[in-house]
């Protein structure tokens, strides 16, 4: 089917989707959380398929792993859609109700955005969070993965679309675009009037291109370029745990840190056992000067690596001067997406906190946990960088706009 054939069936959907009940919506969620478990084994060899193929092209760890699905991340997949479906309902939610001095009685109210359009690189798993999150808020979806995961997005979808149109959902409410030829997605930017909104997650170059040639109006999702500072009151233990989780746990992912600061004061007290604490987890340290010499095993950190988003076991190091060195750092070089301190000063929290403009900051805690089930909103169709109405990791209420019930009795103006 063409992507216009998609939106098309996709907008006559959206206008059934949104009216239907909360039970039908959360029933539906429940089976189709079970079908995915059904299809467990199918959907495993599809993977295996897109796995082997993404190996013979000498695809990067990082980038393997982001594919790469095994049963616990499928039963991970299904029990995110059964969160997701235990969600307070954001349909009909009233944001606020008043009453005008000549009577009329105004309320603001939560409805779908219509159909959203998902375009996203090689990681299967959005397929099921981005289907649960758009049924669960009376949205139509679109979604176009990579052309990396075809076999593995089809095979989660076919599973997910066929228990949804069995349990109430309208059939074309679930659509993937199954043609990988580029300009099927630079198509379905275009369709103004048939998608709403676009939503593009993944890197860097995926997501500029759909910022520069959609005139769909599209929510900015973040390249991670993500930091860890280690102030001169930290307590040096939490710190090294911290850096290690938040670039080790799982490196491949957007709200892992790329970037350690350390205060000058701190840098010969923890460095040493920070660089032998990564060096044992396979991270290659890319340092300034006055950090190399504290780091054994460390390289030269470029000016590039300061903006760079690695994906991978890679940390560039620079020891700062001050809290107001570090946050001028961030600023410069972050992307706003997660940024986390260490301290055990309060004033220094408050101020990292309310000068650090990302989207998540942390005091004493870990950048992966931006995540929206850690969140606890289920799961997430993204983590929006921008500062318009999204923000952080979009759950359910991200996916709905407003719109205003007016009551009156006669009034005219």
């Amino acid at each position: 089917m063409s992507v216009r054939d998609l939106a098309l069936s996709a907008k006559a959907a959206s206008g059934k989707l949104a009216i239907t009940s909360a039970k039908t919506r959360n029933d539906a969620l429940v089976a189709m959380a079970d079908a995915l478990i059904t299809a467990t084994p199918k959907i495993l060899q599809a993977n295996a398929q897109d796995v082997r193929l993404a190996k013979e092209r000498g695809e990067k760890d990082s980038f393997i792993d982001r594919l790469t699905l095994d049963q616990k991340r499928v039963e991970g997949m299904a029990n995110g859609m059964r969160k997701v479906s235990l969600l307070p309902d954001p349909i009909g939610k009233s944001d606020a109700v008043f009453v005008r001095p000549n009577g009329l009685r105004i309320e603001k109210r939560r409805v779908p955005l219509g159909v959203i359009g998902i375009i996203y690189e090689a990681r299967p798993n959005v397929t099921a969070d981005a289907i649960a999150l758009c049924i669960k808020s009376g949205n139509a979806c679109v979604l176009r993965g990579g052309s990396e995961a075809l076999l593995s997005n089809a095979a989660v979808c076919d599973a997910l679309n066929e228990a949804a149109i069995q349990n109430g959902i309208p059939d074309g409410a679930i659509g993937l675009l199954r043609d990988t030829d580029r300009a099927a997605a630079n198509e379905m930017m275009k369709l103004n009037g048939l998608i709403d909104v676009l939503i593009p997650r993944g890197g860097h170059g995926l997501i500029q291109s759909v910022m520069q040639q959609a005139t769909v109006p599209v929510i900015e999702t973040g390249v991670g370029v993500c930091h860890v500072y280690i102030d001169e009151s930290a307590d040096l233990a939490m710190a090294t745990g911290i850096i290690e989780n938040a670039k080790c746990s799982r490196p491949s992912v957007c709200n892992a840190a790329e970037t350690l600061l350390v205060h000058a004061s701190v840098a010969t007290k923890c460095l040493p056992e920070i660089a032998k604490r990564l060096a044992a987890r396979g991270v290659e340290l890319r340092c300034d000067e006055r950090s190399k010499s504290l780091m054994p095993g460390s390289i030269d950190a470029t000016q590039e690596d300061w903006s760079t988003e690695y994906n991978d076991l890679i940390l560039s190091i620079k020891v700062v001067d001050s809290l107001e060195e570090a946050i001028s750092h961030i600023e410069t070089y972050g992307t706003h997406h997660s940024d986390a301190i260490v301290t055990e000063c309060y004033r220094t929290a408050e101020r990292f906190l309310n000068e650090v403009n990302s989207a998540a900051v942390y005091v004493n805690a870990s950048t992966r946990f931006t995540d929206g089930e850690e969140f606890g909103f289920g799961a997430e169709i993204g983590i929006s960088t921008q500062k318009l109405h999204a923000r952080g990791p979009m759950g359910l209420d991200e996916l709905t706009t407003v719109k205003y019930a007016i009551r009156g009795e006669g009034q005219i103006r």
